[in-house]
């Protein structure tokens, strides 16, 4: 016999927010998603650019114990 009451809630029409605006809706377990990248955002597939952190974990470790990473 499975066990009762031990699966998450399901929301058929969850939001998918992006930028505060609703793009579309999808099944999930949360009754909002919020994206930070969508088709309509993303630098590969229109001309404009959104402001992306590209600072890589290697880097971020060097600035943060001020170590040099050009050695």
């Amino acid at each position: 016999m499975p066990k009762t009451e031990i699966h998450p809630e399901w929301f058929e029409n969850a939001t998918v927010i992006c930028d505060g605006k609703p793009l579309c809706t999808v099944g999930s377990t949360k009754k909002e998603l919020q994206v930070d990248i969508w088709l309509a955002n993303h630098p590969f597939y229109n001309t404009t650019t959104a402001l992306i952190d590209t600072e890589g974990r290697v880097e971020r470790f060097m600035k943060k114990y001020g170590l040099d990473s050009t050695n």
